[in-house]
């Protein structure tokens, strides 16, 4: 067998595995498409469950609180942060908890931060971050969502202030001229 016939063999053997990889390469993609690699179920609890440790992260339960779940290395979440630090204490009560130890910025915020919190993200189910859960005077889940921007944040907390004993979200908290998100 000569050189050329085998680098033509060669060419054909890979031609044929690139097709078979691209093949399968578009299946995926329209699974994905139709709704098929997504999640049966919504992230976090439902809205009317029991939030697993609310007495725990909110003692007073005069007014909702809102639980702001975000990891050290997440920029998203460094933006979220940074929000959160702007809503302040006089808004919507917000407690700030992270999986594993809390970045050294977050010891200076006027919100509650909770590090090595690995088990209450079990317990919501928060496999994104940054999340937020927004949860009543009495203890259940009122909503859960991931909350990308800052703008997304301040529409969770707009929200959980207009619940009964919600309390009003500070103007800081809301949209300035020139914010991008």
């Amino acid at each position: 067998m000569s050189f050329q016939t085998s680098a033509l063999i060669l060419s054909w053997f890979a031609i044929l595995l690139l097709a078979l990889v691209v093949s399968g390469l578009i299946r995926q993609v329209h699974a994905l498409s139709a709704g098929g690699g997504q999640r049966t179920g919504s992230l976090g609890p439902p809205p009317g469950s029991p939030a697993p440790g609310v007495d725990r992260l909110a003692p007073d339960r005069r007014r909702p609180v809102v639980l702001l779940f975000l990891s050290e290395d997440c920029r998203t979440c460094a933006e979220a942060l940074d929000e959160a630090a702007r809503a302040g204490p006089g808004g919507v009560p917000l407690r700030v908890l992270y999986a594993g130890a809390a970045p050294a910025a977050a010891a200076d915020l006027p919100v509650g931060v909770d590090a090595r919190q690995a088990e209450l993200f079990e317990s919501y189910d928060v496999i994104v971050t940054p999340f937020a859960v927004v949860v009543d005077r009495t203890g259940l889940v009122v909503s859960a969502e991931p909350v990308g921007s800052r703008a997304a944040l301040r529409d969770v907390l707009g929200r959980a202030g207009a619940l009964p004993g919600g309390g009003t979200v500070p103007a800081a908290s809301t949209r300035q001229a020139g914010d991008p998100t």
